[in-house]
C-alpha cells in the first residue's frame, strides 16, 4: 500500500499509487481519490484514465485535477468543490503528495476554513512544510 499520511479524519495524502492501492483504499474507508499528477510526467506512471477505471471497480469516486507547480486559482476552486461534495474520506495523491497538500491548504485557507497556524500544523503532522506556501 501508498504511504498514506493522514492529514486530517476526512483527508488524506499519499505518493505515487499503484492501481492495486485503490481496493485496498476502498477497504480502508476512502470514498474518493483525487489525482493531482498530469498524465505523463514520468514514464510507467499510470494514466488517470488507468487510475480511474481502477477507482470506481473498487466503488471509489474520481477526479483528475492535474497540477503543476503551484496550483492555479482554477485548480484550488476546483479540488475544493470536489471535496466539498466527497461522501466520504478522500485521499488526493501526486508524485510524492507536496502539490496534493499545497492544493487543500490553500483551498482552506482561502475558505477561511483553517488557519494558516492550523495548516502548517496539520501539513508537518503529515511530514510535509507549509509554512512557505502560506506564508503572508
Amino acid at each position: 500500500m501508498a504511504d498514506i499520511r493522514k492529514v486530517t479524519d476526512d483527508f488524506s495524502v499519499a505518493p505515487q499509487i499503484a492501481l492495486a492501492d485503490l481496493a485496498e483504499a476502498a477497504r480502508a474507508g476512502f470514498a474518493l481519490v483525487i489525482n493531482n499528477r498530469p498524465d505523463g510526467e514520468v514514464p510507467g506512471q499510470p494514466s488517470s484514465a488507468e487510475v480511474e477505471a481502477a477507482a470506481r471497480a473498487a466503488g471509489l469516486q474520481y477526479a483528475h485535477i492535474p497540477v503543476v507547480g503551484r496550483p492555479t486559482a482554477d485548480q484550488v476552486a476546483a479540488e475544493r468543490d470536489v471535496l466539498a461534495a466527497a461522501p466520504g474520506p478522500v485521499l488526493a495523491f501526486c508524485r510524492s503528495g507536496t502539490r496534493s497538500i499545497v492544493t487543500w491548504s490553500i483551498g482552506q485557507a482561502e475558505a477561511g476554513v483553517r488557519s494558516r497556524d492550523e495548516l502548517v500544523k496539520l501539513g508537518a503532522g503529515a511530514g510535509y512544510d507549509l509554512a512557505a506556501v502560506l506564508a503572508g
